[in-house]
């Protein structure tokens, strides 16, 4: 898996999709730039998030906060206080660690053993394999399930309790080493907070610090009544955001999946309190059938449910995505309850709250959030489609491609007009006013460079859904062009108008939205 994250990697900057920042200056730690595939596949996905979030709900409106935002605001939020991650030091590799990710990849590495457990005895019954039935009736397997248990519960309480010292006991009894030097020798736990500050002048004769935001849900959270009177609203409503936060981590890492400044697209849901269970398990299985949408399939996503719960929720759920380096958050789906409009309302001492008119009375309105990191998903979707296969060439032999098979709609380019040879006034000429006019419905491309089975293969590790070649016949018979799919590899005669017919079909945002 390994490898395949290091293809992932070098592959994103072969092709244009992702480059190191500032690579000629040595980088910037944990900060990438998108380049032309990347922020068209980046735009994409936001642009269907953003459609099937806001279009398709006539209760969802949008909004674009600013970065900056009174300091107050991250004090009413907690973020002041309580925005904090545990981190440790290996004094021999002089690396930094998140102490509750060092134990949570100690877990992962016991799940393995489970897996590798359940595997061999799947194969070994085949048909009639129970693996629920294996699980709790297997010695083995039923040990390393209840040592995962017993770590995780002393995880969890120690993080809820903020103790650093069981923390570092916890770490030290299960004996847990550097990934970097192999040794145990530890400094103890610490707190570090997660924002980055910066100045800008003296706001009424308080402090000059102004933070960059670590989220966007607040934001929404302090226009909540301006949104709400200006759009007429009425609960339940949601206000959905797409912007850049910025978080100081400890150790970003694992390429794009955890950087110091990257984009969440997130929606928060307002409803009347009591009724956030229902909401809770609405949006868990709203957002599982948009990522399945995609075409991601079921064993490549799960439900993590949060043991220990963030100071403002009171239930919290992850969709996981199984990247190369194991399942990890993808999208987080919280009840926030009433503690952000409550806590800016009691800060700022302007009410925040809703009449309804249903009920006859106000009050603070519960949250349901849903927040998925841009990223994060471009990763997961580099991650799905990136493959490697054996096809026939055009003689019949058998060769290797790198193609990306991301779903049509998320492609970058969607189609690629290839005249069959260059320098060939005639086809290019004919070539060129095809791409002038499909250009006016969807980004295409027009490459006459090199042989056409070697631009076949330039547009597969890029993800171009299809090709259209106009060669010989196209000028001297019908007028028909070979139109190539990418998966299937079929290549077959069709009109102009037919080629274009098929491409913005499969390739619309309505074909997933209908």
């Amino acid at each position: 898996m390994d490898d395949q994250f290091k293809k992932i990697i070098s592959h994103a900057k072969e092709y244009g999709f992702v480059y190191p920042s500032s690579e000629i200056y040595e980088g910037l730690s944990a900060v990438y730039d998108y380049g032309p595939m990347g922020v068209e596949l980046k735009n994409n996905i936001k642009s269907y998030w953003w459609k099937s979030m806001v279009q398709m709900h006539d209760n969802i409106v949008g909004l674009d906060a600013a970065i900056f935002m009174h300091p107050k605001t991250w004090k009413a939020s907690g973020h002041v206080d309580a925005f904090n991650d545990p981190m440790i030091d290996n004094k021999d590799s002089n690396k930094r660690y998140r102490a509750d990710v060092l134990v949570e990849d100690h877990i992962a590495k016991i799940e393995a053993k489970v897996n590798k457990e359940v595997a061999k005895a799947a194969k070994r019954f085949g048909d009639s394999f129970d693996e629920a039935q294996y699980k709790s009736t297997n010695p083995r397997v039923m040990g390393y399930l209840d040592k995962m248990q017993g770590i995780q519960d002393r995880l969890n309480e120690a993080m809820k309790a903020g103790d650093m010292t069981a923390m570092k006991t916890l770490i030290e009894d299960e004996g847990i080493v550097c990934p970097i030097s192999g040794t145990k020798n530890w400094t103890e736990v610490r707190q570090f907070n997660l924002m980055f500050s910066t100045q800008l002048g003296n706001i009424a004769g308080e402090e000059t610090a102004l933070y960059l935001r670590p989220e966007t849900a607040q934001g929404i959270f302090v226009n909540f009544l301006n949104v709400q009177k200006t759009t007429r609203q009425k609960i339940p409503f949601g206000i959905a955001q797409i912007g850049k936060a910025f978080r100081n981590e400890i150790v970003a890492r694992q390429f794009i999946f955890r950087m110091r400044e990257f984009e969440q697209m997130e929606m928060q849901f307002f409803i009347q309190p009591g009724t956030e269970m229902k909401w809770y398990e609405y949006w868990k299985e709203t957002r599982m059938k948009w990522h399945r949408s995609l075409g991601t399939p079921e064993s490549h996503l799960r439900f993590h449910k949060h043991e220990n719960l963030a100071h403002y929720a009171n239930a919290a759920a992850d969709i996981e995505f199984q990247f190369p380096f194991g399942f990890k958050e993808l999208e987080g789906i919280h009840s926030r309850t009433d503690f952000d409009l409550g806590s800016h309302q009691e800060l700022s001492g302007k009410k925040l709250q809703y009449f309804d008119p249903e009920l006859n009375e106000n009050y603070v309105p519960y949250v349901l959030e849903t927040s998925i990191g841009c990223d994060r998903m471009f990763l997961a979707m580099l991650s799905e489609s990136l493959q490697e296969e054996v096809v026939p060439d055009s003689k019949g032999n058998e060769t290797t491609r790198t193609v990306m098979k991301l779903h049509p709609v998320l492609a970058p380019v969607k189609a690629a007009i290839l005249p069959l040879v260059k320098n060939k006034p005639a086809l290019t000429e004919h070539a060129k006013k095809i791409f002038d006019e499909l250009k006016l419905y969807t980004n295409c491309q027009y490459d006459e460079k090199d042989a056409i089975g070697r631009r076949y293969r330039r547009q597969d590790a890029i993800g171009t859904p299809y090709c259209i070649t106009v060669d010989f016949e196209t000028i001297e018979d019908d007028g028909k062009v070979t139109l190539r799919d990418r998966d299937s590899l079929e290549q077959k005669r069709v009109t102009v108008a037919e080629a274009k017919a098929i491409i913005l079909e499969n390739c619309s945002e309505a074909s997933l939205l209908g």
